[in-house]
């Protein structure tokens, strides 16, 4: 039997080292592959996911899944059936490109009826009303080239308006209603 380590000058001197099994070896080997595949497989699973668009609900696609803003934007208004509306809000913003600076600072889109497809537009002088009037069919082209055919079938041109008319049928100027009485 041999005794304790005799400590060297460079300190207590190593203690041997078991020797390992067949069994042993095999663990680490396992261990070993195990984290190898779990690596893979992880990357594996971020690629599918970075080509399907990122995360899932599920197995499969559903309305939970989580989209890029402009996808859910866009398919908020195909659902909702929004898409001449916002084309044609889209026009109103972009106003000044369509019909020219000079145009679009005397005259300015107001509303869009969907229904009859009428662009309602407000001029501010009655010389402004009366040159839109009369580009008013190059206009609808232009715009229905740009939101597709069909979109907006007429243009209501308004001149500028005057002050609120306060008497009506049972009213009259300078009265307050009917049934005032002064005394």
């Amino acid at each position: 039997m041999s005794g304790p380590a005799e400590p060297t000058p460079d300190g207590p001197e190593p203690r041997p080292q078991p020797e390992t099994s067949g069994v042993d070896l095999a663990r680490v080997a396992l261990r070993a592959a195990k984290e190898q595949a779990r690596a893979r497989g992880a990357a594996v699973q971020q690629k599918k996911q970075a080509r399907r668009g990122g995360l899932r609900s599920g197995a499969r696609a559903d309305g939970r899944d989580p989209l890029p803003l402009g996808a859910a934007i866009n398919r908020l208004i195909t659902e909702r059936g929004w898409e001449a509306p916002a084309a044609v809000g889209g026009v109103m913003g972009r106003w000044p490109q369509i019909v020219g600076p000079e145009v679009a600072q005397h005259c300015e889109p107001m509303k869009y009826d969907e229904d009859a497809r009428v662009l309602t537009v407000q001029c501010d002088s009655t010389a402004w009303a009366t040159q839109l009037r009369l580009l008013a069919t190059q206009l609808v082209a232009r715009l229905n080239g740009d939101l597709g055919q069909g979109t907006v079938k007429l243009i209501k041109v308004l001149g500028p308006g005057g002050p609120p008319q306060r008497y009506g049928r049972l009213r009259a100027p300078g009265s307050k209603g009917p049934g005032d009485t002064y005394g």
